[in-house]
């Protein structure tokens, strides 16, 4: 349908990033932590080189495209770092840190409430 139609503006569709950095907070909130941290990186990684995101990002290119600043987008990254911090604290509690590399077990407290 879109393919079809002239919408007057030149060149292609972006991914909205606001998007992208929900996606990141949903994978967060259903437990697939490793994968939210991994886009959430690749997101990070293509800011801009002011460290500010459009509103669209080319997927070809990694050019920003659209609104610049766009504000949404900004408090969709800092929803999406807050659910995976969270998503991380929460993983540590239960018992499992994650540190460079795979994630590996740290011991919890015993019955006692004795940290081995």
């Amino acid at each position: 349908r879109t393919e079809t139609t002239d919408d007057g503006l030149e060149g292609d569709e972006g991914s909205f990033l606001a998007c992208s950095f929900w996606l990141v907070s949903a994978l967060a909130e259903i437990g697939e932590g490793e994968r939210a941290r991994a886009l959430c990186e690749r997101l990070l990684a293509a800011a801009s080189p002011l460290g500010l995101y459009a509103e669209e990002l080319s997927p070809r290119t990694g050019r920003h495209l659209g609104n610049f600043p766009q504000a949404l987008t900004h408090l969709a990254l800092i929803n999406a770092v807050l659910h995976v911090v969270r998503a991380e604290q929460q993983a540590y509690e239960d018992g499992w840190h994650r540190v460079a590399g795979p994630t590996v077990e740290v011991p919890g407290p015993d019955a006692a409430g004795v940290r081995r």
